[in-house]
This record gives structure tokens, C-alpha cells and sequence, in this order.
């Protein structure tokens, strides 16, 4: 009887199988991947990312392009006159004539001070109110307006916003160019008005 022999010939791998070396290194890549990640999160939990420090240096504003890509400089802050220490003292020829015969003014200087930027002063009225010389209707060209009340009490009108009678230590701001007439005061009424610019018209419309 014959002996058998040992088939010698090597078994076919199927096609479109992957190689056995190949799937290892794929393994083995994998596997490298996933110590990184858990390395790197181990690391942010024991040394959390902190903050990136925000600078506090001023920085210039960068200029910015317009629809048409120009680039348009960018805005500055409107240059202010130099300002001057002053200090004024309330004396017997403080209180000067000014804008309304009614009333005395006195000048508190801010306006010398600021460089024409800001006018400050003391309004004493002169009694008795006469309402046809003091209820004209009118306006200021200003900026800014703000009166204080120091003594007594004054009563006022404003386009818009009814009739308001001030006593003292009331305060209120005129919107610039609103139309108003004072309607009457008491006989020892004083007030602080603060108007900028300095140098402004009146305008009377009765």
C-alpha cells in the first residue's frame, strides 16, 4: 500500500482579505491613538487650562474698511482747550447785569478756566416777578444746560413737558433749543446754571 504523501502547497488567502501584517499595524496604530487621548486627558484634569491673560494696555483703534474695502481712519477724541485752576469767592459786587434785565448774574470764571468750553454762574432774580417782562418765550443754542436751585422757588414751561415748579435743591436739564419761559419765582429765588459752550444764542419767539 502506498504511503501518503504531504500536500506541500500553501493555502490560498480570499480575495479582498486584508493581511494579516496590515491588521496588526492598523491594531497597533489604534491602540497608540487611544493612549494619547487618555494621556492628554489625564493631563488637562490634574493641570486645568487657565485663562489667557487680557492685556490692559490701551490700544490705538485700528482703521476700518468700508462696503468698498478703503480703509477709513480710525475716529480720535475731539481735542479739549487746556484747562486752569480757578476759585471764586462770593463778595458785596459779585452779581453783575446780564441776558435778562429781571436778573443778576454772577460769574463763577469756569468759562476763562475751561477755555471757553463751560460757562457757570449764579442767577439772583430781581423782585417782584412782573410776568409780562419775564414770560417770553424762548430758546437756547447749547450744548448742554443744567439749573440747580439754591434759594426759594421758580416755576417754568417747556414745550413738550408741561408746567414744573422748582424749590430748592431741585435740578433739571434743558434739552438743547427747547422752547420754555419762566412763569414766576419768589422774591429771594436764586439758581446755579451750567451751560456748555460758553458763548451761546438766545432766541426770543414772543
Amino acid at each position: 500500500m502506498a504511503k501518503p504523501t504531504r500536500s506541500t502547497s500553501k493555502r490560498k488567502r480570499p480575495a479582498g482579505a486584508p493581511k494579516k501584517n496590515a491588521v496588526k499595524r492598523a491594531a497597533a496604530k489604534t491602540a497608540k491613538v487611544d493612549k494619547a487621548v487618555k494621556v492628554a486627558k489625564a493631563a488637562k484634569a490634574k493641570h486645568p487650562t487657565s485663562k489667557r491673560p487680557t492685556s490692559t494696555a490701551r490700544r490705538t483703534p485700528a482703521a476700518s474698511k468700508s462696503r468698498g474695502g478703503v480703509r477709513r481712519p480710525a475716529t480720535r477724541k475731539t481735542t479739549r482747550p487746556p484747562q486752569t485752576f480757578i476759585a471764586s469767592h462770593l463778595h458785596a459786587t459779585a452779581f453783575d447785569e446780564g441776558l435778562r434785565a429781571y436778573a443778576q448774574y454772577r460769574d463763577l470764571g469756569i468759562s476763562k478756566a475751561s477755555g471757553g468750553m463751560v460757562q457757570a454762574h449764579v442767577i439772583r432774580f430781581v423782585p417782584p416777578c412782573r410776568p409780562e417782562e419775564v414770560s417770553k418765550l424762548h430758546f437756547h443754542d447749547v450744548e448742554f444746560q443744567m439749573i440747580y436751585v439754591l434759594k426759594g422757588w421758580i416755576k417754568s414751561e417747556f414745550e413738550g413737558e408741561g408746567t414744573h415748579t422748582f424749590a430748592v435743591g431741585s435740578c433739571w436739564v434743558q434739552p438743547p433749543r427747547i422752547r420754555h419761559k419762566v412763569l414766576d419765582y419768589s422774591d429771594d429765588c436764586e439758581v446755579l446754571e451750567i451751560i456748555m459752550p460758553a458763548e451761546f444764542e438766545t432766541v426770543t419767539l414772543d
